[in-house]
């Protein structure tokens, strides 16, 4: 069974974020959607939060789970069976960090392919960054999130 990882803080999940989901799933028997915990982070959601979030977004799907872990990334990985990560990049600045991450992981377990799927140019600045700044002015952040996320926000 083809087990894949897609890790991320998810604070909040974007349309970004569903995107590269999507254009994953068929590339896997099960996709696992790690919310990573980070106590030294300082979160705008907390890990509850983003967890009943992304079960509302994605409880429509067969195949993907939900789930948080804290610690290493390649450890849940190791725990989940997981043989591939998912992650998605907007830029180029994205493909030199997720290139450098995915080389150490590599490095600390090698039976793990990481596969990097381009952002659709139209999601390309759409940031959980971004989206948690609108968030905390009062904006309108319904263009930027799934439409199930909105009730949670």
């Amino acid at each position: 069974m083809k087990i894949a990882l897609f890790p991320g803080s998810f604070d909040p999940i974007t349309i970004a974020h569903v995107n590269i989901l999507q254009r994953a799933t068929p590339l896997f028997d099960k996709i696992i959607v790690g919310i990573g915990l980070n106590s030294s982070k300082q979160n705008f959601l907390s890990a509850e939060q983003r967890l009943q979030i992304l079960q509302t977004v994605f409880s429509g799907y067969q195949n993907i789970e939900i789930q948080t872990y804290e610690g290493l990334t390649v450890d849940f990985c190791r725990k989940i069976n997981a043989t591939h990560m998912v992650r998605g990049i907007r830029s180029a600045a994205d493909f030199e960090y997720e290139r450098a991450i995915a080389q150490i992981n590599q490095t600390m377990m090698p039976e793990v392919e990481t596969i990097l799927l381009l952002s659709k140019p139209e999601y390309s600045a759409i940031s959980s960054t971004i989206v948690r700044d609108i968030l905390r002015n009062h904006g309108d952040v319904s263009p930027f999130v799934p439409k199930e996320a909105l009730a949670f926000l």
